[in-house]
């Protein structure tokens, strides 16, 4: 699938970064979210920093009626470090090991009991996750890719 394509016919999308910021390469999500908000000027485009419970968010997200929800964050899938994959998150990625206490897959299967959208997962393979490192160059360099490619595609939908 290719972004571009999966953002197509959108109404209205929310944009959720997962991870923790001071976790190294595990606050790819939330770096990412963080930049586009500064970038992205669209009345159809949600931010939220979910940090480490996006299951926290699950009211807001269905409060917003999107057609749209895509998630991202660093996720260990053998890739290499930095490498982006895209992924449906109820798929097997959307229950690889993460940091976080809910996994995905559960979460968008709440969603969709509730909303009628679009699910995507955005995942970075991370290289270090160990507390109070930096994120790693590979992933930077990754996440600022991404937040070009998104900026671009989120202000003209």
């Amino acid at each position: 699938m290719e972004l571009r394509e999966f953002f197509s016919d959108v109404e209205k999308v929310v944009i959720c970064g997962i991870g923790n910021d001071t976790r190294g390469d595990d606050a790819f999500g939330v770096y990412v979210v963080e930049r586009l908000k500064e970038r992205v000027f669209n009345p159809k485009v949600v931010f939220l920093n979910c940090a480490e419970m996006p299951e926290s968010y699950a009211g807001k997200i269905i409060r917003e009626r999107p057609s749209h929800v895509v998630f991202i964050d660093a996720v260990h899938f053998e890739g290499k470090p930095g490498e982006i994959v895209l992924a449906d998150p109820e798929g097997t990625l959307g229950e690889a090991f993460s940091t976080h206490r809910m996994p995905l897959k559960l979460l968008v299967g709440y969603l969709k009991q509730n909303i009628d959208a679009k699910f995507l997962l955005i995942g970075a393979q991370p290289k270090q996750i160990g507390f109070f490192v930096e994120m790693s160059k590979e992933l930077k360099e990754s996440a600022k890719k991404l937040v070009d490619v998104l900026e671009q595609i989120l202000n003209e939908i």
